[in-house]
C-alpha cells in the first residue's frame, strides 16, 4: 500500500499529536501531513454551504460537490486546497470547525471520501501522519505506529492554551470529554490504539522527550 516509510501517530484530542508528529517529520526528513485537517476543510466547507449539521443523507447528496486536494507545498509538509482555493491555518483551526469536523468524521461517506486521499498524499513519498484513525483503518501496514495520550485533566489544559482560554474553564474539559464519547464510539473506525501501535502515556513528558522517543523507534526499524 504504501511507497514510502509511513509513521503513523494516532490520539484523542489535546494529546499533543499534531505537534509531536510535526517535529518527528521534521527530525526524519518525511513529509507531515495531519489528516485531521482534511476532516476541517470538509467541516469547514460544509459550514460555508450552512448543510454542517445536515442529517447523513443530506451531507452524502452535497458531498459530491466539494472539491478536495493535498499537495505539497514545497517544504516538508502538503497544503490544503479546497475548491481550488488553499485553505489558511487559522480557518482550519476554527472550534467551530473543529466540533463540526467530529461529527462529520463519524459519517461513513465522509470517511470513504478522505481515505483513498489520504493514501495517495503519503504514498508519494512516505510521510508522518496523524489522525485518530492512521494506524488502524488508513495505515494499517504503517512502518511505526504510535497512540499518544495524556490524562483528560492534561489534554485540557494544553486545548485551553491552544486556543488561549482560561484554563480553569469547565467547559474546555467538557467539550474535550464529549469529543473523546463521539471519537471512541462511533461504528466507523473508532478511536482505538492498533493492536501493534506503542502507547506513550504524555501526561508527566516534555514534547520533546515524546519526539526523541519516537525518532528512537524509527531509527531501530530503519525508518531513517
Amino acid at each position: 500500500m504504501n511507497s514510502g516509510p509511513v509513521i503513523a501517530i494516532d490520539g484523542p484530542a489535546g494529546s499533543g499529536k499534531s505537534s509531536v508528529a510535526r517535529q518527528v517529520a521534521q527530525r526524519t526528513g518525511l513529509p507531515f501531513l495531519s489528516t485531521g485537517l482534511l476532516y476541517r476543510a470538509i467541516a469547514l466547507a460544509a459550514i460555508r454551504d450552512e448543510v454542517a449539521d445536515a442529517d447523513a443523507g443530506g451531507i452524502a447528496r452535497w458531498l459530491p460537490q466539494v472539491s478536495l486536494d493535498v499537495l505539497p507545498d514545497g517544504s516538508s509538509g502538503f497544503s490544503v486546497v479546497l475548491n481550488g482555493e488553499p485553505v489558511s491555518l487559522e480557518a482550519l483551526q476554527d472550534e467551530s470547525v473543529g466540533d463540526a469536523a467530529s461529527r462529520l468524521a463519524a459519517l461513513p461517506v465522509v470517511r470513504e471520501r478522505l481515505l483513498e486521499l489520504q493514501r495517495e498524499a503519503a504514498a508519494r513519498q512516505g510521510a508522518v501522519v496523524e489522525g485518530r484513525d492512521m494506524g488502524t483503518v488508513v495505515f494499517p501496514e504503517a512502518t511505526l505506529k504510535v497512540f499518544l495520550t495524556a490524562s483528560p485533566a492534561e489534554r485540557a489544559r494544553r486545548r485551553a492554551a491552544q486556543l488561549g482560554l482560561d484554563p480553569d474553564d469547565p467547559d474546555v474539559l467538557h467539550d474535550l470529554l464529549r469529543r473523546d464519547e463521539r471519537d471512541t464510539g462511533r461504528d466507523i473506525a473508532p478511536l482505538r490504539p492498533a493492536a501493534d501501535a506503542v502507547q506513550i502515556d504524555s501526561t508527566a513528558m516534555t514534547p520533546d522527550e515524546v519526539v526523541e522517543r519516537i525518532v528512537e523507534m524509527a531509527h531501530s526499524r530503519g525508518i531513517v
